[in-house]
Parts: structure tokens; C-alpha cells; sequence
């Protein structure tokens, strides 16, 4: 009857793999986000907008935009589908 009722508890607080998963990929995403935040304040920092411009591979830099316009706007649907109880911006 202890294995029994140790065993139900032990399922009770295990998670699914799909779970696991998710965790692991929101992990990753807050890691790279950070990432992302460092580099492109150093990048502020050290260089104007004109010679990141004239140095940039212009397509490059183009599809950099749209990848993180879209990023943003999957953010903002997180933000807005949250009603903002759990995610604050500041």
C-alpha cells in the first residue's frame, strides 16, 4: 500500500514529455532573447546607425528585421492573450 500510494504521488508531480519539451524550449528562447538584447546593445553602443547601414549586407539586414518584427508581434499576442496578469513590460 506504500509503494502504491508513493507511486500515485510520484505521477501526480511528473511532468509529460510535451511538457518537458515546452520548458526546455522556452529556456532556450529566454536565453537567446538575452542574447539577442546584449548584442544589439553593444552594437548601439559602439556603432552609429550610419556605419551599421553602410556596412550591413543590406538583404541580410533586411530579413533581420522582418524575422524580429515578427517576433515581436507573436510577443505582443502573448502579451495581449495573458490580459496582462502574468506579463508586465517596463
Amino acid at each position: 500500500m506504500n509503494a502504491r500510494r508513493q507511486s500515485k504521488s510520484l505521477s501526480v508531480r511528473s511532468l509529460k514529455v510535451a511538457e518537458v519539451r515546452l520548458i526546455s524550449d522556452l529556456c532556450i528562447m529566454h536565453s537567446k532573447v538575452d542574447e539577442l538584447h546584449d548584442i544589439v546593445c553593444n552594437l548601439k553602443r559602439r556603432h552609429s546607425e550610419a556605419s551599421i547601414h553602410k556596412y550591413a549586407d543590406q538583404p541580410v539586414l533586411a530579413e533581420d528585421i522582418q524575422r524580429v518584427d515578427e517576433i515581436y508581434l507573436w510577443f505582443l499576442g502573448l502579451k495581449e492573450s495573458s490580459s496582462g496578469e502574468n506579463l508586465r513590460v517596463g
